[in-house]
């Protein structure tokens, strides 16, 4: 059985990285990396409140400093490599005659 607070925290990993990617304008960025740098910032976030730091919660999952760590990330977005973005290798072609 999966646990209630698992659900509530990847439903508020998706909705904070959708307003992330509308609301945050950066040039030319894919959604994956705003994806995985919310959730980097989510995981931080409940890193902070295992250690018992104070934080506001939505039932199991941290909200408050999730939310500020994953806004924190988000510049850093860009930088996340993603398939596809590698140069192509060019095939030499016979000269033609």
């Amino acid at each position: 059985m999966i646990p209630p607070g698992v659900v509530v925290a990847v439903l508020l990993v998706l909705i904070t990285s959708q307003v992330f990617y509308a609301a945050l304008r950066y040039r030319r960025r894919a959604y994956l990396p705003v994806l995985l740098t919310t959730a980097l910032g989510f995981g931080l976030g409940q890193l902070w409140d295992y250690l018992g730091l104070p934080s506001l919660n939505l039932g199991q999952a941290n909200v408050l400093p999730a939310v500020v760590f994953a806004l924190l990330l988000q510049p850093l977005a860009r930088f996340v490599p993603r398939a596809g973005q590698e140069p192509k290798e060019t095939v030499e072609q016979p000269p033609a005659t």
